[in-house]
């Protein structure tokens, strides 16, 4: 706002102006009245001293009815002649018949004897009656009074002999009225002047307390409540200055809760674990959290400020905001996996006043990408588990109704069914005992008996009974395999429990044996760091394709799934294998080019530890 005024928009000047034309109007009014009222008694006066004496008249009557007209005319003119007022510029007498008998005034003697022309005294005498006007000659510029006068005889107060013709110059009238009247002037001029200098000074007390009144209100706009308003008495002007007095504390108190508000929100906002984005009534975001940012992937909130909500989550093909009001959509998934890799969860609320006037929305973004990655392994897990199930019931149950309908009565076939049955059966429980170690570690329940072994050992120990077995079999078509090994010859005491990462080497071993050619080679491998101890064990079989190898950790996933179901696995080995390894601390992971082979590998922590330490430190 600007502070500063011009002259003109002051209330000073406004003030003044209208003083000043109030006087200028009532001045002129009173002057108008004055000088109307004096020019009045001034032509009144001015026609009562050129009035002529009642003997003139009734001289001139006398005269106008001789008979004898010279001696008449004479007379007359002597009459005239003894008229001494100055005032009075000329006076003619005329008959009843309109013969000019005599003029005052000599230049205009010749026209004695001649019949007026003028109408006035043709009215007169025709009326009897007496008529005066005022008259503006333009030859000398100058506005006379004309009076004519019927004269009657002395006998007969009806019979008109005659009419006198006066004129009398209004100069020196209007001479006096106009020097009356610039007085008058001059005199409102300075009334005017001195009242507009009381009137400039009587405004600016009165104003004073206005502009610090003004001056306070600029500076609450702008957040300085320091200020306060001096009560010069208790006035109006009094009672205002302390009104804003108290605005100013009650809005200075108000900024501070709102502050105090705003940086509690601000907090709340900042420290949430979910988005929050707020908007106006027309959807345009106002407020956003940091949390809001990361999962929308905005680094700047001035490019989300002032920008809609559907745009930002980018939902607006599928909504418009009259749908998010109408509708009453509370929640919607927003699925940016392609972009972001994260699933988010939007919550709607419609921000109303009490009229029912909706004045904005909020929304709020959870991050739910696990929770539907585990719904989804759930699922998926479930389908799985009934597949693997409903595979060996098949097939139990119909071995089961073909025995029952008359196969145990055949020597050769019945074995060979129950032989089935045992094998389906066995495959069920070991399925059902790796879902219960699975879920027991999922829920935390495993119990480890964690000692320090050494690995070295452990591990040769493993692989000494796949020799074993191998030498043992004497069934000819049982595939042919070497196991070579290239392990340290160090002793490496390793924190494990002995029992579950046995049965990760047998899961890896057998997956090795089954899916190597016949006469293969699998190829043990055991090396020391800084930090862990590295175990792999690599086969020469089909290998795995790059798109599987993510997924080969997933419970129930096969490559080939037929031949794995051929070859009795319940698909959870490598599971179970990933949940021991992370549980012991470690990490495993695959390498595999397919058609030439995998190579698995353990990763544990090691801490170097020397069996000397032991008898040192007991002997200090």
């Amino acid at each position: 706002m600007n502070s500063k005024l011009k002259f003109y928009q002051s209330i000073h000047f406004k003030i003044a102006l209208v003083f000043a034309l109030m006087s200028m109007l009532t001045l002129e009014i009173v002057g108008a009245v004055f000088v109307r009222q004096l020019e009045r008694q001034n032509l009144s006066n001015f026609r009562q001293q050129i009035e002529l004496p009642s003997y003139i008249d009734n001289s001139l009557a006398t005269q106008l009815g001789r008979k004898n007209t010279k001696k008449a005319n004479r007379q007359i003119r002597e009459i005239l002649t003894e008229v001494n007022n100055n005032n009075i510029s000329e006076i003619r007498v005329i008959d009843n018949k309109g013969i000019i008998r005599g003029s005052s005034n000599p230049s205009n003697r010749n026209m004695v004897g001649q019949r007026t022309t003028d109408s006035t005294v043709k009215n007169v005498l025709a009326t009897n009656r007496s008529h005066n006007k005022n008259v503006y000659d333009n030859d000398n510029h100058n506005r006379y009074y004309v009076n004519v006068v019927p004269l009657l005889s002395n006998n007969n107060a009806n019979n008109v002999v005659g009419a006198v013709y006066m004129r009398a110059s209004l100069e020196g009238v209007y001479s006096t009225i106009n020097n009356i009247s610039l007085i008058y002037v001059f005199a409102a001029l300075v009334t005017i002047i001195i009242g507009l200098g009381i009137t400039i000074i009587i405004s600016r007390e009165i104003t004073r307390p206005i502009e610090e009144m003004r001056k306070q209100t600029l500076r609450i706009a702008r957040g300085d409540y320091s200020g306060r308003v001096a009560v010069m008495g208790n006035d109006e002007l009094g009672q205002l200055a302390g009104a804003i007095n108290n605005l100013s504390v009650r809005v200075e108190e108000s900024q501070e809760v709102s502050e105090a508000e705003q940086r509690r929100l601000n907090s709340v906002l900042s420290h949430m674990s979910d988005g929050v984005l707020a908007t106006d009534r027309r959807g345009n975001i106002t407020i956003i959290n940091e949390t809001a940012q990361q999962l929308l992937d905005v680094n700047d909130d001035d490019n989300v400020i002032g920008k809609s909500l559907l745009d930002i989550l980018g939902i607006r093909k599928d909504y418009t905001m009259r749908e998010l009001v109408d509708d009453d959509v509370q929640q919607i998934l927003i699925d940016n996996s392609d972009t972001s890799g994260m699933i988010l969860s939007a919550y709607f609320s419609v921000v109303q006043r009490e009229s029912g006037f909706v004045s904005g929305f909020v929304c709020v973004l959870h991050d739910v990408t696990s929770q539907q990655k585990e719904d989804q392994e759930r699922k998926q897990f479930v389908s799985n588990v009934s597949h693997e199930l409903r595979t060996p019931l098949t097939s139990v149950k119909s071995y089961v109704e073909a025995l029952s309908d008359g196969a145990w009565k055949d020597a050769e076939i019945a074995p060979q069914f129950l032989k089935v049955v045992q094998d389906e059966t066995d495959r069920m429980i070991r399925m059902i005992n790796d879902l219960l170690s699975l879920s027991r570690m999922d829920s935390g329940t495993v119990k480890l008996n964690l000692e320090y072994v050494n690995i070295n050992e452990l591990f040769n120990y493993i692989l000494d009974r796949f020799d074993m077995i191998l030498k043992k079999e004497t069934d000819p078509q049982q595939k042919k395999y070497t196991i070579q090994r290239k392990i340290t010859q160090k002793d490496l005491w390793v924190e494990i429990d002995t029992d579950t990462f046995t049965q990760v080497i047998d899961n890896i071993m057998n997956n090795a044996v089954k899916y190597s050619p016949d006469g293969g080679v699998i190829t043990a491998r055991l090396m020391e760091t800084k930090n862990h101890v590295i175990m792999s064990i690599a086969d020469q079989g089909l290998g795995i394709p790059r798109k599987d190898i993510g997924h080969i950790f997933d419970r129930f996933f096969r490559v080939d799934k037929a031949r794995s179901r051929k070859q009795g696995g319940t698909g959870l080995g490598l599971a179970i294998s990933k949940e021991v390894v992370n549980l012991l601390g470690g990490q495993i992971w695959v390498d595999s080019i397919e058609g030439k082979g995998s190579t698995f590998y353990i990763s544990l922590p090691y801490v170097p530890y020397d069996e000397g330490d032991e008898w040192n430190a007991s002997e200090d």
